[in-house]
């Protein structure tokens, strides 16, 4: 027998607010000391009460729009309630009945094919606090408490079970960070906890409507491992329904050092958790105009901006996606290529991206830096190309300066200046270097004259070494073929 995955998945993304989502506490707690930044309504002290952060209602819209839901004119907080270490008041505020988004969707594309994965619902609510497992030198087991993440404002993306794939719930998780980047309303950093996945999977015979028994999978804290424990637990289902026995709803961890999913607990229905109405929080009212009015600031989203540069630069579909897959990087495209009209946009927005694609992200990298943290402005790489455009350097030299501009932030002119930098045009100059690599290198003219192209390349290089990379690179071309066509 054959069996269809259907897969669900549950997003929790913080949200990137100056404050948390009840009080004035800061909200930006990864780097700080445990319990720094706490108050009475973040630990759940009898009589706090909390207030709205209206920004992260703000946030909770956006998001909404962008993933195309319907925004509730009327939504409310609900007490969510469960017992656990974590959760300072034994109980979550968070929406039920009433979330603030509803009936969206994501486009993801999987084998260049476009699918729609619904959106169920967006809803806020609060974050928890942090439980920090360890061990005494004499072995000894225990937790530590950290109440600095408590209250730290979170919106849930919760998806239809549209998913049949590991494949594309990891596709799904990607698109859906990277829009949540654009918007600049969180981090999205899996690493840092501001983007968490809960999965729930289930499998049935193919060519049923059926839905299976659903397990939730917790504990992934990376696509890669989100990936695996899908995997896993599709195989893990099979075998079960294969021998006979039962799938049981439940919830179950990923182990990474086992590589294998394991049993929590049973998993509890909605019925469990006590929904009522957050007694302390009045209903909003969202009126159309004020949802407009958050719609109008929506940045242009990938798709669109992909779409964009194929149309208006010429990009390639491959050059166009990569150049998008961050927002600060297609603005530092972007800038830099409007920085000054040329006749030739076309042809100069390759070779920014070219330099972007290949030199930036190289250097990126290899310093472990971000481009928001570059030395030099889209300014001055739009100088440096300039310069390049004027032939004054070559595009050899030009990496050699954009290297230096980013060690140093020191500007595309005073870099050539300083290393005396600048291309030689003179043909003798030219000629004398091509008859010194041809006579030093009559295998390579040999090989070429019997028809390897690659020669040609060879001797090509050896006359930049020797005019040391600062001749023409279109002068050298020119004269070399010229030369040993005669």
């Amino acid at each position: 027998m054959n069996f269809e995955t259907v897969i669900g998945l549950e997003v929790h993304c913080q949200l990137a607010t100056e404050s948390k989502l009840f009080c004035s506490c800061p909200s930006k707690y990864q780097l700080s000391e445990p319990n720094s930044l706490i108050c009475e309504v973040c630990v759940g002290f009898p009589g706090s009460l909390p207030v709205i952060n209206e920004k992260a209602i703000e946030y909770a819209i956006i998001a909404g729009l962008a993933l195309n839901c319907k925004i509730s004119n009327y939504t409310r907080f609900d007490r969510k309630n469960y017992s656990y270490p974590d959760l300072m008041k034994g109980y979550q505020i968070s929406q039920f009945l009433h979330p603030v988004a509803e009936s969206g969707n994501l486009s993801i594309k999987i084998n260049e094919k476009i699918k729609q994965i619904g959106i169920t619902r967006i809803h806020v609510e609060e974050d928890v606090a942090k439980l920090v497992h360890s061990s005494s030198p004499s072995g000894e087991q225990f937790s530590l408490l950290d109440i600095n993440r408590s209250g730290t404002p979170l919106i849930e993306i919760v998806s239809e079970p549209d998913m049949r794939s590991p494949e594309e719930a990891r596709t799904y998780l990607t698109t859906l960070r990277t829009i949540l980047r654009y918007l600049d309303i969180s981090t999205a950093n899996m690493e840092e906890g501001s983007f968490r996945c809960d999965a729930n999977i289930s499998i049935r015979p193919e060519g049923t409507e059926k839905l299976g028994t659903k397990v939730e999978l917790k504990n992934m804290n990376s696509f890669k491992s989100i990936f695996q424990a899908l995997n896993y637990e599709v195989k893990r289902q099979t075998k079960l329904l294969l021998s006979g026995k039962s799938i049981i709803q439940e919830t179950r961890g990923w182990s990474e050092q086992k590589n294998i999913t394991v049993s929590q607990r049973i998993k509890e229905d909605s019925d469990d958790y006590r929904y009522f109405p957050e007694p302390d929080i009045p209903p909003l009212e969202l009126t159309n105009s004020f949802i407009d009015q958050i719609g109008s600031t929506l940045p242009e989203l990938p798709d669109k901006k992909i779409d964009r540069f194929i149309q208006e630069y010429e990009l390639s579909k491959q050059d166009a996606i990569s150049l998008t897959v961050s927002k600060s990087v297609a603005d530092f495209f972007e800038n830099t290529l409007l920085c000054k009209p040329t006749p030739t946009p076309k042809a100069r927005a390759k070779m920014i991206s070219n330099y972007i694609l290949v030199e930036l992200k190289r250097l990126l990298n290899t310093h472990n830096t971000k481009i928001q943290d570059l030395k030099f402005k889209p300014s001055d790489a739009s100088k440096l190309f300039d310069i390049i455009d004027s032939k004054e350097i070559n595009n050899n030299q030009g990496k050699i300066v954009f290297e230096k501009m980013f060690l140093t932030g020191n500007s595309p002119n005073s870099i050539i200046k300083s290393a005396n930098m600048s291309q030689v045009s003179d043909s003798n100059i030219i000629e004398s270097a091509i008859d010194q690599a041809i006579e030093s290198n009559q295998q390579a003219v040999t090989d070429y004259l019997n028809g390897k192209e690659a020669a040609l390349q060879f001797l090509f290089g050896q006359v930049m070494k020797i005019t040391k990379g600062s001749a023409s690179t279109q002068i050298v071309s020119e004269l070399l073929q010229k030369k040993l066509k005669s």
